[in-house]
C-alpha cells in the first residue's frame, strides 16, 4: 500500500510519536488523542497484540488495529513504531523470531536484521527502534548490558550498520539509540535521571564514538537518552540540552535525520513535564520527535505538552525557522517509510528463521 498524503505537519502534535494503550484494539481515549494531535505515527506494545489468538485472528485484529489508527490520525501514511531488539526487548507473540540479545546475535547482525525486516514489515510496522549503539562498558548497568553489541567501538559499529542495511532493505526504519551514550550508567532512566560522569575526552574516544560514526551512513533516526552528562551539559539532561543534541550531534556530527526523544514518560524526566519551560527546551534542543508512551504515563500529558509548545511557537521561543527544517525531515521520512499491509509470513520463512536461531545459539554456546 502506498500513498501521496505525506504533510508537512506544521503543528505540534504532528511532531508526537504516541505509545498506544495496552489493548489490541483502539482505545476510546486513544482514537480521540488520535484524532485531535494527528501524530508521525504510533508506538506498538505487548499489550496492542493479541497473544492468545490464533495467527488468522490475530493478524486480523492487528490489521483492524491500524486501520482505525490511520482513520483517527486522518492520514494514511504514518510511523508504526515498536522496540524490537530481541531479548527482553520483545513485545510479539512467541511464533514470531527472538534471536536473543544483540550480544548473541552480533555475528549474525545483518541476518538478524533481515530477519526483523520480513517478520515487522509483515505485521504493518515500518520503524523500530534499533539499533543499540551503546557500548557496553559497565557490568553494573541495569538497564544495557547484553543489549549492547559489545564493549568496544568498532564492534559496536560494525554490527549496527549491518543490522541497519539488512532491514532498511526490507522496509523498516531504523533508529539508533541512546545518545550520547547510555552504556556506562549505574541507572535505569526508566525509574531515575542517570548521570554519565566522564570527561569529555573519555566520552568522545568511546559513548559519542558509534554515534559519530553512525551520523554519516543511511541511518534515518536517533534517539536521545535521559540522561545527565555534566562535561557536556552541566544544567540540563540531554533530553533538554541544545549543547548535547543540537550542537553535537546536529552539527559537529553533522547528523541529517530525524532525532527522537526517547519515551518522556519515563520516571527519568516525566516529573519535569509539568514546566513549560522545560517543554519548550525539549524542542529547543534539537529534537523533530516527542515520544510519549502509556507504558509509563497517561498520555493525556501529551494535550499539555502540546499547547506548551504552541505558546512558545507563538511568541517566538522556538524559532520557526528550526521548527520549519524540523518537520521537512519528519515529512521526508514519511514519504520514505513504506506503508505495510498486514499479512500471513511463509511457512517455509519461519522455518528459516528458526534455523538462524539454532545457529546464533549454538555459535554462543
Amino acid at each position: 500500500m502506498t500513498t501521496k498524503d505525506t504533510p508537512l505537519l506544521p503543528q505540534p502534535g504532528n511532531r508526537l510519536l504516541i505509545g498506544l494503550r495496552p489493548s489490541p484494539d483502539l482505545d476510546p481515549l486513544d482514537r480521540q488523542l488520535l484524532r485531535s494531535l494527528q501524530p508521525a505515527g504510533v508506538v506498538l506494545f505487548k499489550g496492542n497484540f493479541d497473544h492468545e489468538a490464533p495467527a488468522p485472528l490475530f493478524l486480523a485484529r492487528l490489521r483492524q488495529l491500524l486501520a482505525d489508527v490511520r482513520s483517527a490520525v486522518g492520514r494514511q501514511r504514518i510511523l508504526v513504531g515498536i522496540d524490537h531488539e530481541g531479548g527482553r526487548v520483545f513485545r510479539l507473540p512467541e511464533r514470531y523470531s527472538n534471536f536473543g540479545y544483540a550480544r548473541q546475535w552480533r555475528p549474525f547482525a545483518a541476518e538478524v536484521g533481515a530477519a526483523f525486516g520480513r517478520e515487522l514489515a509483515s505485521l504493518g510496522i515500518n520503524l523500530n527502534f534499533a539499533p543499540v549503539l551503546d557500548v557496553d562498558s559497565n557490568p553494573a548497568n541495569p538497564v544495557i548490558g547484553p543489549r549492547a553489541f559489545a564493549s568496544t567501538v568498532e564492534s559496536v559499529c560494525d554490527s549496527a550498520k549491518a543490522f541497519m542495511e539488512a532491514q532498511l532493505a526490507l522496509g523498516v526504519q531504523a533508529c539508533g539509540k541512546h545518545f550520547p551514550g547510555h552504556g556506562d550508567t549505574e541507572t535505569d532512566s526508566h525509574y531515575a535521571l542517570p548521570l554519565l560522569a566522564h570527561d569529555r575526552d573519555t566520552l568522545m574516544q568511546r559513548e559519542l564514538a558509534p554515534f559519530r560514526a553512525m551520523a554519516s551512513s543511511r541511518l534515518p533516526m536517533m534517539m536521545s537518552a535521559h540522561l545527565m552528562v555534566p562535561a557536556l551539559d552541566d544544567a540540563f539532561p540531554a533530553t533538554a540540552s541544545s549543547r548535547i543534541v543540537q550542537d553535537i550531534l546536529r552539527r559537529q556530527f553533522g547528523f541529517k535525520g530525524v532525532i527522537t526523544t526517547d519515551d518522556l514518560g519515563m520516571n527519568a524526566v516525566q516529573p519535569m513535564l509539568d514546566d513549560g519551560d522545560f517543554v519548550t527546551r525539549i524542542a529547543q534542543a534539537g529534537h523533530d520527535v516527542f515520544m510519549m508512551c502509556s507504558a509509563f504515563i497517561s498520555t493525556d500529558r501529551l494535550y499539555e505538552f502540546t499547547a506548551h509548545l504552541a505558546r512558545a511557537l507563538e511568541q517566538g521561543r522556538i524559532q520557526a525557522d528550526a521548527w520549519r527544517a524540523s518537520g521537512e525531515r519528519i515529512a521526508r521520512l514519511l514519504e520514505a517509510s513504506m506503508q505495510h499491509d498486514v499479512v500471513a509470513l511463509d511457512a517455509s520463512l519461519i522455518d528459516r528463521h528458526r534455523l538462524l536461531a539454532e545457529r546464533i545459539t549454538q555459535s554462543a554456546s
